[in-house]
């Protein structure tokens, strides 16, 4: 998968990175190559915990039926 994100310096010199699809999946890092790699790993850990909330969900329904793609 590919996002787009957006990579800002901050008033104490970090690099604020966000991905505007993923809301609330914001990191930071003290340039912009550890601002990236953590985002990346902001952005994983967001769509596990989406993918848990839908789980969750699915599972209190009498027909879910898990099944898993990978993509």
């Amino acid at each position: 998968m590919v996002f787009h994100v957006t990579l800002n310096r901050a008033e104490d010199d970090w690099i604020v990175a966000e991905c505007p699809a993923l809301p609330g999946c914001v990191s930071q890092g003290k340039d912009e190559q550890e601002a990236l790699e953590n985002i990346k790993e902001a952005i994983t850990a967001w769509l596990w915990a989406e993918d848990q909330k839908a789980v969750a969900t699915m599972s209190k329904m009498p027909e879910y039926q898990p099944i898993v793609v990978a993509v």
